[in-house]
């Protein structure tokens, strides 16, 4: 149900892509204006990018597997990976065509009424970019999150545009209209660099963001006023998903049942903390042996006290 309510975004998306193509590349074919090129070349690489992620969110949906037992939410990551790809490519197409413009400036016709369809096509971009911003945060899905951010993007492209052709209008410098386009695939290059760079980091296994793991920490915390102490918390992010495993200290004396009834409650509650996916495990050690206390990390520590069974 989660990933059906993502897909409405991603429709959304195509949507405001494909009518601010029309848009902006009628506002180009008006006035012949480089920045308005630049500016509709972004929304064409919105469009291929917004159907790679509902493609990409359509595999992430697919349950766990005997191939991938941890699920497919890392397919997340592919979509903006490939989106910020798509990004540096029509910044370079920008740059490419933009040149020839600086050397044989070219005079633009029909402005008011390209600035016009211009306009109306960034307020059409705003209101989908926020809107896919606030549920990618909401959800903790990159795929919203990168498909608005990069619409947000487009918007400032617009907004510079907009006013680079202003001035062209008004001073009659037409030069200025291809500065503005490779101005413009600068920005486009930048943003492209940091979708894949945090794509890269959560196909590197990173640690949930700050303000959930102070939740998860500040919980912990609390138990112990039930003398049950904490160690080794370890977190990925997975797409939506998190993962969460921690080593939980109970006294010795608990039988094997009280310590796993207690080891669910807490995992569940740890769960219940958030809106997206969350898996939690644990381990139960004896809070009054002072080699349970020894953190493990990925690679696990010999406990040479302990005695072979």
């Amino acid at each position: 149900m989660e990933q059906n309510s993502l897909k409405q975004f991603i429709y959304l998306s195509i949507a405001a892509a494909v009518a601010t193509i029309l848009l902006k590349f009628y506002a180009f074919y008006l006035t012949g204006s480089m920045g308005f090129f630049s500016d509709a070349l972004e929304s064409f690489v919105n469009l291929i990018g917004a159907i790679i992620a509902l493609i990409m969110l359509h595999i992430s949906a697919k349950p766990a597997d005997k191939e991938h037992e941890y699920g497919h939410t890392k397919a997340e990551y592919f979509s903006s990976a490939i989106e910020g790809a798509l990004i540096v490519l029509a910044a370079l197409s920008i740059i490419r065509s933009a040149v020839p413009r600086i050397i044989e400036p070219t005079p633009l016709e029909n402005l008011n009424i390209g600035l016009l369809f211009s306009l109306g096509a960034s307020l059409i971009n705003l209101v989908v970019a926020l809107i896919l911003i606030k549920n990618g945060k909401k959800r903790n899905s990159i795929v919203l999150e990168a498909d608005g951010k990069h619409l947000m993007t487009d918007v400032w492209t617009s907004i510079g545009v907009i006013a680079g052709i202003l001035v062209v209008k008004l001073t009659g410098i037409y030069i200025l209209d291809p500065i503005i386009a490779i101005l413009v695939a600068i920005n486009i290059i930048y943003t492209g660099y940091q979708l894949i760079s945090r794509s890269a980091s959560g196909l590197m296994d990173a640690s949930i963001s700050e303000e959930a793991m102070k939740k998860i920490t500040a919980y912990l915390d609390s138990l112990k006023e039930k003398n049950i102490d904490y160690h080794s918390l370890m977190t990925r992010q997975a797409g939506q998903r998190m993962f969460i495993s921690v080593h939980l200290l109970v006294p010795g004396w608990w039988t094997v049942k009280k310590g796993h009834d207690y080891a669910d409650l807490i995992e569940q509650s740890i769960e219940d903390m958030f809106d997206v996916p969350v898996t939690v495990s644990t381990h139960i050690e004896p809070i009054e042996d002072p080699a349970s206390m020894n953190d493990i990390g990925i690679y696990r520590q010999k406990k040479n006290n302990i005695n072979n069974p």
